[in-house]
């Protein structure tokens, strides 16, 4: 395959996943965040690799454009990196989150490709436990069968698979389009 075919393949996919995700989903996580800001309540979004750069990205236009006090515990190295090394990997975030204070009026967003299982992203689905446990809403932006954050999640928008060869770089690229739809949409509607 050729640039020219490549490109032509990889957005004709994307097209595909436009036509293809579910709406309602992106409704009903527009819904959950425009409350979470009626009511004053925090978002901390969680990712790893990719995803916590999106997280990083996605904080800022959560809180400058919707107003809506938001954190990513990614974007503390320091901390992130002492809380790896001293606790270990699995619980960086569940623990971040438990000195934040997690509560019942705040949120978490889950980015990540597979969103989290009993082997991969351990780290991730503590922090989904923790929520879970605190009675905090969970929103996730997954791709792949949506992993253990769509088990748990209170609104999963799943990113279709339409290529084996291409799951994270879409997963990826639709968080950010989906983030900036619902930063948009709350402060639009």
């Amino acid at each position: 395959m050729n640039h020219t075919e490549y490109i032509q393949q990889y957005l004709m996919e994307t097209s595909q996943i436009t036509n293809s995700i579910d709406r309602s989903e992106i409704v009903k996580a527009i819904e959950l965040l425009s409350d979470l800001r009626k009511s004053g309540g925090r978002l901390f979004i969680i990712g790893v690799g990719g995803s916590a750069a999106n997280a990083s990205h996605a904080v800022n236009d959560f809180r400058k454009i919707a107003g809506i006090e938001a954190y990513a515990p990614t974007d503390n190295v320091s901390e992130l990196t002492a809380r790896t090394n001293d606790e270990g990997w699995r619980t960086t975030f569940n623990k971040w989150l438990e000195t934040s204070k997690l509560n019942s009026n705040d949120a978490l967003l889950i980015f990540s490709v597979g969103g989290g299982s009993t082997t991969t992203s351990l780290n991730i689905k503590e922090a989904i436990d923790y929520a879970v446990e605190k009675g905090a809403k969970i929103t996730a932006i997954v791709s792949r069968d949506g992993g253990y954050a769509k088990q748990k999640a209170n609104v999963c928008i799943l990113i279709p698979v339409v290529s084996p060869d291409r799951i994270t770089p879409h997963a990826e690229g639709w968080q950010g389009i989906v983030w900036h739809l619902i930063v948009n949409a709350i402060v639009s509607c």
